[in-house]
């Protein structure tokens, strides 16, 4: 029925979208043409490069000082103005997502880690079947060493970072820990000891402070090694500025005047990020590896204004499909930049690192299947074109079901309960529920209660499907679903497209044996690496219509509430 609904109106809309007129049920058409992948050598000063992936854990948008002047960040102010700033960059709303799609080069939905992260008691990892970005940066020879928060499963010893392709491994396996205990928790009561060296527990860090911790381990690694040698790729991976919100004082005082609490202590541990990133570069340069080095900078999702977090002016939040959760603070730094101090708006995913990197390691990216990464190294370095020209945000077929949406409302192309996104040229379109849609300036209901924040999505009429030209309303105030059918029905012809690709979703149920109380008190390893693979349970709600009911009532009170309240705050007029 989809292919004969499209077939109807291809010819006319195709020949008015002008540059979206190509096959839209089959693969990107970038990905039929031939495009270089080999460097030339005097770019790459005749040695491939170090290469420090910097990545930081829920810094929103509007949380870096070259967006935001009440944010004091001096290093990545400069290293940013001195490099190329990626201002139409993507990434995915919530972590593990983010950090698979990086380590792969891969969207979600084909590697099965499309629905939510992965919990601490899970039996669940990155697939094994995946060969991984450090996995291939060794076979051209690099060292390989990744500091900080994995977050991609460990259940078994072949998931934990040593057995997917690093070298050395110094961090936590969870998706939060506290920054002096490293104490963490899954739930009331299920809490265990989180910092690994390598694959053992590394008891006795406890009263230091991870940002400090992970940076001083960065350095003692670039300390130990020859420049000359072997080239290095290490990949930082702060857990800051995650919740909890913690920092030393001193990063603290010179926000004392903001009157939002969460917002003074995450705007502190910012800056204890950007004092870490410039110990990091001073010791690229005190060792000799500066000027053979390519730093990128990325967040991996949005910010979370209940946290203290802001992506300002752009809608949405961490966890959620507008531009707020998925739209990346990155930045690119190296001496081996052709063009450099200037701004990119070349469209850039987060998947496109995978195939950028192995390039600059003088890979064959041709020969690698699967990737739906690009390389961007020539947008990048030299202001040309990027490849790429589509993005899929993601489908998650386990989400909460939108109760307007159906396939009638997608044309018979789509079911828009089903909660996705996809990006083609200047359009995006979003069915499902996206999540929380308002747009939250800084220092704003930082202390309410999170249920209150849910009521915008409820204020408005109900709606299964959304469009917006970001290039021309990049801050998603005008829904333009209705007033162009024709692109929306484009666009949901791309996600039956990429839908046909996907695999099944891998998001087992816990398993009790996980609890830190079983296992010396610290998570790790439960499962033998003998146990066979078993990816068919899903773990669904229990209680839902229970949960719908309480939830409803809850809601109503609350909606009273504001009406007596009479505030603006959390209209969508700010």
């Amino acid at each position: 029925m989809a292919v004969s609904t499209l077939t109807g109106f291809s010819v006319v809309s195709l020949l008015s979208l002008g540059y979206l007129s190509w096959d839209w049920m089959s693969p990107n058409q970038v990905e039929n043409e031939s495009l270089p992948h080999t460097r030339d050598p005097s770019m790459l000063n005749h040695r491939p490069p170090h290469i420090i992936f910097i990545m930081t854990d829920d810094q929103g948008f509007n949380d870096i000082g070259y967006h935001n002047p009440d944010i004091r960040t001096p290093t990545l102010d400069k290293l940013a103005a001195d490099g190329v700033k990626l201002e139409n960059y993507y990434i995915q709303p919530i972590c593990t997502p983010s950090r698979s799609q990086l380590i792969t080069g891969r969207y979600q939905i084909h590697t099965g880690l499309q629905h939510s992260i992965i919990r601490p008691r899970q039996p669940s990892c990155l697939p094994f079947d995946q060969v991984t970005l450090p996995q291939k940066l060794q076979e051209y020879g690099y060292l390989t060493h990744m500091v900080g928060k994995w977050h991609l499963g460990f259940y078994k010893r072949e998931c934990l970072p040593t057995h997917r392709g690093f070298h050395s491994y110094f961090g936590s396996l969870t998706g939060s820990v506290d920054y002096y205990t490293y104490d963490s928790c899954d739930g009331p009561g299920v809490c265990g000891y989180d910092l690994h060296e390598g694959e053992r527990v590394a008891w006795g860090q406890g009263g230091k402070y991870s940002t400090h911790l992970y940076t001083q381990r960065v350095r003692k690694i670039l300390a130990s090694h020859d420049p000359a040698g072997r080239p290095l790729f290490i990949f930082l991976s702060f857990q800051a500025v995650h919740t909890p919100l913690q920092s030393p004082r001193e990063y603290i005082y010179p926000y004392r005047g903001m009157g939002n609490v969460a917002r003074r202590k995450y705007s502190g541990m910012v800056t204890a990020v950007d004092e870490a990133v410039r110990n990091v570069t001073y010791a690229l340069r005190k060792y000799g590896y500066y000027q053979n080095s390519v730093i990128v900078f990325s967040t991996d999702n949005g910010g979370q204004p209940l946290s203290g977090g802001s992506n300002w002016p752009l809608r949405g939040r961490k966890g959620t499909y507008w531009e707020g959760g998925i739209r990346g603070v990155g930045f690119v730094h190296s001496p081996l930049l052709r063009r450099r101090k200037r701004v990119s708006r070349a469209l850039v995913h987060i998947t496109d690192w995978y195939p950028t990197l192995v390039g600059l390691a003088g890979g064959n990216v041709s020969e690698i299947d699967g990737l739906d990464g690009y390389d961007v190294w020539g947008a990048i370095s030299e202001g040309k074109e990027s490849p790429r020209l589509e993005i899929l945000h993601n489908i998650d077929p386990l989400y909460n079901p939108a109760r307007h949406g159906s396939l009638h409302n997608g044309f018979g192309i789509w079911d828009t309960s089903v909660q996705a996104s996809v990006r083609v040229g200047d359009w995006k379109l979003l069915t499902g529920d996206p999540g929380y849609g308002d747009w939250s300036p800084p220092q704003m209901l930082g202390n309410f209660p999170g249920g209150w924040w849910n009521l915008e999505r409820h204020a408005e009429p109900r709606k299964s499907m959304w469009l917006f030209n970001i290039t021309a309303d990049p801050y998603e105030r005008y829904d333009l679903s209705e007033r162009r059918p024709d692109v929306v029905k484009e666009l949901l012809a791309r996600l039956v497209f990429y839908n046909r690709t996907s695999v099944p979703v891998r998001y087992p149920s816990e398993d009790p044996r996980a609890d830190p109380s079983l296992n010396g008190g610290a998570w790790g390893p439960w499962a033998g690496d003998e146990e066979e693979e078993n990816w068919n349970g899903v773990s669904h709600k229990k209680n839902k219509k229970k949960r719908r009911k309480k939830k409803k009532s809850k809601l109503s009170k609350m909606r009273s509430f504001f009406r007596k309240l009479n505030t603006r705050i959390m209209s969508n007029r700010i």
